[in-house]
């Protein structure tokens, strides 16, 4: 059985274990390693489980512990290549672990086959993830985007589980605190996704077959786990379809304190 664990998840950091209870990866590491092995700890995942770390992009809040992280364990890192150099760059990479680039065919890891494909943000090459689990089940990971273009829409298309941005509410955004040009920045095409374009998906992807929702990367101050609910629940209900019945619909939470641990 595949499973995955959102250790973190939001603007102060966000990474998430994906794999079998043996064997997984992390997807993003930003949090400090000592709060990455203290969550993996709490959520009953061993540290030997983890083979390797799959960056999205260069940002922060997805790569704060990677360097410490996977040089404690010489854990492979991989990202696109654009990302790699960024990180690079940044300081992020050393010679205590192997970093490598993965392009748009894929590779296997963790008895997983993980496959990129590119995002609208604005970083050097963004990407999310499609992941192929041994049982043949496939987790789509889609965080940081702008715009729901074609080609992501094509490789969440049929996964059975979808991992998807639901950053803010644009009126909490448009009316909060923030200065005009991180507005303009978070609205833009290279952005952030909102409860409503998130929404507006969800239809689509359950008629394709995806019965696992994961809203993630919420913002702390421009939405709220329960307005990203239910916005989302609103769009897939006058669609007429039923929670409980057609789909599940989880927020991931800003810090895993319940220990969750999704089986699909």
């Amino acid at each position: 059985m595949a499973r995955i664990c959102p250790l973190f998840s939001g603007s102060s950091g966000n990474s998430y274990y994906i794999g079998s209870a043996f064997a997984g990866i992390l997807i993003d590491a930003g949090r400090t390693a000592k709060q990455l092995n203290a969550m993996l700890e709490f959520c009953g995942i061993e540290f030997d489980a983890v083979k390797a770390i799959f960056v999205t992009h260069e940002h922060s809040d997805h790569v704060k512990g990677l360097r410490v992280f996977a040089s404690r364990r010489h854990i492979p890192v991989y990202a696109s290549s654009g990302t790699l150099c960024a990180l690079e760059e940044m300081g992020c990479i050393n010679d205590k672990f192997p970093a490598d680039v993965i392009d748009e065919k894929g590779l296997e890891c963790a008895d997983m086959f993980i496959k990129p494909f590119r995002t609208s943000h604005d970083s050097a090459e963004s990407v999310g993830y499609r992941i192929q689990t041994r049982d043949g089940r496939i987790v789509g990971f889609s965080t940081d985007l702008g715009i729901f273009s074609d080609s992501v829409r094509r490789e969440l298309t049929g996964a059975d589980l979808v991992v998807l941005e639901s950053n803010h509410d644009v009126g909490m955004l448009q009316n909060g605190p923030y200065p005009y040009p991180l507005k303009r920045r978070i609205l833009s095409d290279t952005g952030h996704l909102s409860n409503q374009a998130c929404a507006n998906e969800l239809y689509g992807l359950a008629q394709a077959g995806t019965t696992r929702f994961v809203l993630a990367h919420l913002s702390s101050e421009n939405n709220t786990p329960e307005l990203a609910y239910q916005t989302s629940l609103c769009s897939l209900s006058l669609a007429g379809l039923k929670e409980g019945v057609d789909y599940q619909l989880f927020v991931a939470p800003k810090e895993n304190t319940a220990g969750k641990v999704m089986i699909f």
